[in-house]
């Protein structure tokens, strides 16, 4: 095994290149991030090549002869030939105990679990950044027995006898790489370091509760859909503190807009005479009803931008604008007047169209009436 290659390193490396693939790879592959298989024994044989690499004398011997120095100072495979050599050691000298939940040695106290749940927010919560609520379920600590988990005035709780109260026992695995040393929950208390022989009538021992709540959670300026805002604290609490809440956002459908990214579409419906005059008309705006002017001509699909109508930009400066589209609508012959037909027709022979007009027969007029037109 070389421990330059295991490392990603070359064999002229600084100690501080050395010092940092450690940190990369020893974070990757710490068992309490990593359940791959293999990952545990990849851990031992990193923490076996920054040990020997980061010691100055032991790189040197390491360099000449292949391998790490004995005991005795001789040639020998040190490393995982240390019966006494312990992966975990040289990671929390590194980085400090507890860095995944608690000190190795200790009883890991883990944290409460992550919730989630959705939220539908209109336009106007995104636009000023509302504070809105969410009803959730979570786990808090036990009102009777105040997250004891053991009946008041009842038995207290006793210290595990197998791991001494840490919770954790130490295991030895012989590989072919030597003998590797870890720690593994205590199988008596399942890593609780008490056993509970009076558990709590209410809880039944799990010292925590299911508890309707309301949380306040406040929204960016901005915000869209598919979004995800995460509420610390608000999740389930547990020994080593509460789990976050994460919020995951739906946009409820607006009746006048429809919305990209930061910018706002109004389709605004108009007459073919309108269209053709021109004229002003009202349009609504998330600030109010606005007059707009319509230009002689207009034709169908065409817009006018209102400038910083539309939504903040999220995380940034400005806001967008509204952009109202035209549509332009074409009445149907069957549902003008006979006045606006004549007009329609006088038109249609003063501007040259063609138009040949024809009423229709009965069974076309009962067809009609069946379909609604």
């Amino acid at each position: 095994m070389d421990y330059y290659e295991l490392l990603g390193v070359p064999r002229d490396a600084s100690a501080d290149d050395i010092k940092k693939a450690y940190r990369k790879l020893a974070l990757q592959y710490h068992p309490d991030r990593n359940k791959e298989e293999g990952a545990q024994e990849k851990f031992a044989q990193i923490n076996a090549a920054y040990a020997a690499l980061s010691d100055p004398e032991k790189r040197a011997h390491y360099d000449r002869f292949g391998s790490e120095p004995s005991a005795a100072g001789m040639p020998g495979a040190g490393g995982f030939g240390d019966p006494n050599f312990d992966p975990f050691d040289l990671f929390e000298q590194m980085f400090g105990g507890g860095l995944f939940g608690g000190a190795r040695g200790g009883r890991r106290v883990a944290r409460g679990e992550d919730l989630e749940t959705t939220a539908r927010i209109t336009l106007e919560d995104a636009r000023i950044g509302a504070d809105i609520e969410v009803n959730i379920d979570r786990l808090t600590e036990c009102e009777h027995c105040h997250g004891t988990r053991s009946e008041p005035g009842g038995t207290p709780p006793k210290t595990c006898g197998t791991c001494g109260g840490a919770g954790t026992v130490t295991a030895q695995t012989r590989t072919i790489l030597g003998n590797i040393v870890t720690q593994q929950p205590c199988p008596t208390c399942r890593g609780e370091g008490q056993i509970i022989e009076d558990p709590c009538k209410v809880c039944r021992g799990r010292g925590r509760t299911l508890k309707a709540d309301r949380v306040k959670v406040t929204l960016p300026k901005g915000i869209d859909e598919g979004y995800r805002i995460r509420v610390s604290g608000k999740g389930n609490e547990g020994p080593g503190g509460p789990g976050d809440l994460y919020v995951h956002l739906e946009m409820a459908p607006h009746p006048d807009f429809t919305r990209e990214g930061e910018h706002l579409i109004h389709q605004a419906k108009i007459g073919v005479a309108r269209a053709s005059f021109g004229g002003k008309i009202e349009v609504p705006t998330l600030d109010g009803p606005k007059e707009i002017e319509v230009k002689s001509g207009t034709q169908h699909g065409d817009t006018v931008r209102l400038r910083g109508f539309g939504m903040p930009r999220l995380q940034a400066s400005g806001v967008g604008d509204l952009v109202v589209v035209f549509d332009v609508q074409i009445p149907k012959a069957g549902n003008l007047s006979k006045e606006a037909r004549a007009a329609l027709e006088a038109y249609a022979r003063e501007v040259g169209e063609d138009v040949e007009h024809k009423e229709p027969n009965l069974f076309e007029r009962i067809g009609k009436a069946i379909r609604g037109e």
